[in-house]
């Protein structure tokens, strides 16, 4: 059993993405061939945005974003205590600080009440100059941004959503990676729309944003690549990649409606033996991941070997807070406390989930997992 079967999704994509392969290798525009061009249009259509540009990896994306913005020292960047460490990696290679907020227990999302704390705390202490919001979309689920938007005007901070695992969620009709005043994502092949090996894209509305991206993700060109204006990036998508996830997309609608029917049937199978996934209303995921709550780390620690034992495979997304990371420990950053951050690590248990995993299968792993508790 895979824990996302990106085999089974080739297998049944295959006549698509063979030919758009062979396509790409026949016109022999590796980078920044045509598909690149013609996939952002089509994700910045598919989001709902003005523009969409592509990049490398999803950490390149976040970094553009930041880069836009002039985002440096002395400048706060709030960023949820339970998330990939690239959500915070970003912003101390850019020099500024990484403000760590706490997450709410039941959607694993930055938590308003904590955000507007550290900001305040923040602004009191008078070091740093708060600048941004980085908003996670955490397992699929795109974070609270009525209530996010509302503590940024508030305090006139930019929002930078990370839709690394959100791509394909919603709010009330509308679609992830819109949110933000610049909204990134990632196509790490286990992501919701994965490609073959590393990309990421960033999108706006704005368009001196989009163009300062543009330029970033390219040596920091001017009117060609060999004008350079500024200090920028490789960053680039390349034209096999961008092929593959054209075919992936238009699949797409159709993978997220089966991930949420294989949500709905774990979520009759388990409710009551564990914690499971809570979906607000008006709120849609693209079920990155399947995550349930055990009662603690010794129960996680052993359900996790029964699971293994009987051929499942399980993962801990994540076991160690932004806070606690050996890169963060001697950086006197400001802590705040991380009540729900802290328990999570010690409790979440994520579980095989991906479009084509059959009923039986979650029967199965269902059966298993409550014989072990």
């Amino acid at each position: 059993m895979q824990f996302r079967d990106l085999g089974k999704q080739y297998q049944t994509l295959k006549a698509d993405i063979d030919q758009a392969m062979i396509d790409v290798a026949s016109q022999s525009h590796y980078i920044m061939g045509p598909q690149v061009k013609e996939l952002e249009r089509d994700l910045a259509a598919y989001v709902g945005v003005k523009h969409c540009l592509t990049c490398a990896n999803g950490t390149d994306a976040l970094t553009l974003a930041l880069k836009a913005w002039g985002i440096g020292p002395g400048d706060a960047v709030f960023v949820p205590d339970f998330t990939f460490f690239a959500s915070a990696e970003v912003v101390a290679l850019e020099g500024a600080t990484p403000v760590f907020v706490d997450v709410d227990n039941v959607t694993y999302n930055i938590d308003v009440e904590s955000l507007e704390a550290a900001i305040q705390q923040t602004i009191a202490a008078g070091q740093l100059t708060p600048k941004v919001i980085v908003a996670v979309d955490l397992f699929g689920l795109p974070a609270n941004y009525p209530l996010v938007k509302a503590v940024a005007e508030k305090y006139q901070l930019l929002i930078l959503e990370d839709g690394a695992q959100g791509f394909g969620g919603t709010i009330n009709g509308q679609k992830a990676c819109s949110f933000g005043d610049i909204s990134t994502t990632s196509f790490f092949p286990a992501k919701p729309l994965g490609c073959y090996g590393d990309g990421g894209a960033v999108f706006t509305d704005n368009d001196e944003w989009a163009t300062l991206m543009e330029s970033y993700r390219v040596h920091g060109k001017g009117s060609d690549k060999y004008d350079n204006v500024r200090i920028g990036l490789n960053s680039r998508l390349d034209t096999m990649q961008a092929a593959i996830l054209q075919v992936k997309l238009r699949a797409f609608d159709n993978e997220v409606e089966h991930v949420n029917k294989a949500a709905e049937t774990y979520t009759q199978l388990l409710k009551g033996h564990v914690q499971t996934p809570v979906i607000p209303d008006g709120f849609g995921s693209s079920w990155a991941q399947y995550t349930i709550q055990l009662p603690d780390v010794a129960t996680r620690n052993s359900l996790q070997a029964a699971l293994k034992e009987a051929g499942i495979p399980s993962m801990v997304y994540y076991p160690k807070s932004m806070h606690e990371q050996t890169a963060f420990k001697n950086c006197q950053l400001p802590i705040y406390q991380s009540y729900s951050t802290n328990r999570l690590c010690n409790t979440v248990l994520s579980l095989p989930m991906h479009p084509y995993l059959e009923t039986s299968d979650i029967e199965y792993i269902c059966s298993k997992l409550i014989a072990a508790l």
